[in-house]
């Protein structure tokens, strides 16, 4: 039997924030003669295998963007160590790679090459892009014209589309219209049979629970692992 690999370790992931409030005066820094601290993710260990589907809910605060942006790369851990095993794409501000005075065209250019991929690369794919994001004559207009599910459609399109072993997603889908959110599924559920790992959050527990093999819930930092057959317990 065929080894099944694992397409994302974190090994006691613990993420801290320090607090910046009001400005304090030099007497105040010497009286507290400390720093006040947030901890967003507390010790957390979790292996996802090469192919796996996981959603992952929690209340707002809970730590599930952190969570996203240490597997992406784009934050470090305080403490702790991050594996991932293969090109990792990540859809989790839809603002961050964007230049909004720049063409819905020419975003896709420099956001697939922040992503890795050649120009000449980028040329094959660019018109099944345009396709998938369906966002018709307004590929040539500025993104700052774009409404928020414009930007949705676009963004996920390069994504899916960077051909990519791990694929990450915030919630920002359940934005998307009911046509999107078909393609969406539909395009995931494609990823999922050609084994590719998928890492989705997301408050809409419809799509996790139909787009998912195991669901991870997240609270106060913490994370408990949930498989199908106990779903119907806790969600």
């Amino acid at each position: 039997m065929k080894k099944i690999t694992n397409a994302i370790v974190l090994s006691h992931i613990t993420k801290e924030y320090v607090l910046h409030h009001e400005k304090p005066t030099l007497v105040e820094k010497l009286v507290r003669n400390k720093t006040e601290r947030f901890t967003a993710l507390h010790d957390i260990n979790l292996a996802i295998k090469k192919g796996e589907r996981i959603g992952i809910i929690g209340p707002n605060g809970s730590g599930k963007t952190t969570l996203l942006k240490i597997i992406a790369g784009i934050t470090t851990p305080t403490k702790g160590s991050v594996y991932t095993n293969g090109r990792t794409v990540s859809l989790i501000d839809l603002e961050a790679g964007f230049h909004l005075d720049l063409t819905g065209e020419q975003n896709i250019y420099i956001q697939g090459m922040l992503l890795g991929m050649r120009k000449d690369e980028l040329k094959q794919k660019v018109n099944r892009i345009i396709r998938f994001a369906d966002i018709g004559k307004f590929i040539d207009s500025p993104l700052f014209t774009y409404s928020e599910g414009m930007k949705l459609r676009l963004g996920f399109s390069i994504a899916v589309h960077m051909d990519p072993d791990i694929l990450i997603l915030d919630e920002s889908l359940s934005t998307g219209d009911i046509n999107f959110q078909k393609k969406t599924s539909e395009k995931l559920l494609q990823f999922y049979r050609m084994k590719k790992t998928i890492v989705i959050v997301s408050h809409w527990l419809e799509f996790i629970k139909k787009n998912s093999d195991k669901i991870i819930i997240l609270n106060k930092g913490r994370l408990n692992v949930l498989i199908k057959q106990n779903w119907n317990s806790f969600i």
